[in-house]
């Protein structure tokens, strides 16, 4: 595990860890790293929500489940964490009729804390949305309160400008011009 007491800045290695997961998909335990994932040179969602069975939650699951295709064209992984215990998630993906990527476990917060979006009030994580790039840098990170949920539609158009290499202006969308020749984050 990285130091925990690093900040988590784009540009730099996001920290590492391995937790348990339920893989939706094939119905089944297992563990994730994040150092083999970064190893597969892949774009990697990383959103921490703050528990299963919640009432702006399973709109943001269902919003990136929904939305899974258009990331994976884009050679884009998609990983939920909250600090919910793995038959929480086998529970709460049957409830919500399935889900297309793994939902891993942080009952420990060690991810949480790691990242630095652990709410010490509540002792869960705050609703936050890390884009990791290929070579296991950040790439951008937005942490929203608990009331408010985030917006796949906008975590899709950062990772599309993000992967452009170059200026993007404000709203800019796949297909538009960006400003300059190719520049890395």
């Amino acid at each position: 595990m990285s130091d925990v007491t690093t900040v988590v800045r784009v540009g730099h290695k996001v920290p590492s860890f391995e937790l348990e997961t339920f893989e939706p998909t094939k119905q089944d335990f297992g563990t994730i790293s994040l150092d083999k994932l970064k190893a597969e040179g892949r774009w990697t969602i990383l959103f921490f929500y703050p528990a299963d069975f919640t009432f702006v939650c399973p709109t943001e699951i269902r919003g990136f489940h929904a939305r899974r295709a258009e990331f994976a064209e884009r050679d884009c992984q998609i990983l939920g964490v909250s600090v919910d215990d793995i038959e929480s998630h086998r529970a709460w993906v049957t409830e919500l009729g399935g889900v297309g990527f793994p939902l891993l476990s942080d009952p420990e917060r060690v991810a949480a804390r790691a990242y630095k979006v652990l709410n010490e009030a509540d002792d869960r994580a705050f609703r936050a949305t890390f884009v990791i790039g290929p070579e296991g840098r950040l790439a951008y990170l937005v942490v929203s309160p608990m009331n408010v949920g985030r917006s796949v539609d906008e975590t899709l158009r950062v990772l599309d400008a993000l992967r452009t290499g170059r200026l993007c202006p404000a709203d800019w969308r796949a297909g538009d011009p960006t400003l300059d020749p190719a520049l890395q984050y």
